[in-house]
């Protein structure tokens, strides 16, 4: 069985997302858990080993040829092989191939969607440490949304679904890439619901579904508003609690 310190605590610690206390205690952890250890070494290799990479590649001679026969304006305003354009046509062959060995060593992590949900998993799962659930604890929804002002620039559209199922357990603050975002907390019989909401700019878009490490995530915006539901119910609940939100 694997250590539950491992995913919980271990990305956190990691990526520097825990506070003092919490950082604290899982190097205490650490000192008589060889499991974490060596799960921890292994992040930090990876790491290493991607920041060594030589992630360059030297454009071939084919690709140079066709380049210049394409810039045949530039070549008469002096663009040898050194030139601007050459440089630019370099640079983008340079981040396709990072694209590309990024896709193949994460082929389960491609796109932003998928990087998101990651960071909202461990969100959720740092959230079931006893004591870290909810920072305001109401099946009120008339508690629990004014609790969230003065604390966000934005109004969180809280409401309590107990008569549908899933019931409002309160709320709490969090941080996704260095972003303060609202976590609204629901039950689903013996589940635990998280939803992440937070202000976008960007158009409505279609609910998306995935899973990672048996954790269940849909996505979707909304009216302004950004939203990741993270459990580990069925994806089912997920639509419906989504539908309930909606409405």
């Amino acid at each position: 069985m694997s250590c539950e310190q491992t995913q919980i605590l271990l990305h956190g610690y990691f990526d520097g997302e825990l506070d003092a206390a919490r950082a604290a205690e899982f190097e205490r952890h650490l000192e008589t858990c060889s499991e974490c250890q060596i799960a921890l070494e292994t992040q930090e290799k990876l790491r290493s080993a991607m920041q060594r990479g030589q992630l360059r590649e030297q454009a071939p001679v084919s690709l140079r040829r066709k380049v210049i026969a394409n810039l045949p304006a530039a070549r008469r305003a002096g663009f040898g092989l050194s030139g601007m354009w050459l440089r630019w046509a370099v640079t983008a062959a340079a981040i396709l191939l990072v694209a590309l060995v990024g896709w193949r060593i994460f082929p389960g992590f491609r796109g932003t969607d998928n990087f998101e949900a990651t960071a909202v998993i461990d969100a959720h799962l740092r959230s079931l440490q006893a004591g870290h659930l909810v920072d305001v604890a109401s099946t009120d929804q008339h508690t629990v949304k004014p609790w969230f002002d003065g604390k966000i620039d934005f109004a969180p559209p809280v409401r309590d679904f107990t008569n549908d199922g899933f019931p409002l357990q309160g709320g709490r603050l969090d941080v996704l890439h260095g972003r303060t975002v609202a976590a609204l907390v629901y039950g689903r019989n013996k589940h635990v619901v998280n939803v992440f909401v937070w202000p976008t700019a960007e158009r409505d878009e279609a609910p998306r579904a995935g899973s990672h490490l048996g954790y269940q995530w849909l996505h979707w915006r909304q009216g302004g508003m950004e939203f990741y539901a993270v459990s580990d119910t069925t994806p089912s609940a997920l639509v419906e609690l989504q539908r309930l939100i909606s409405q």
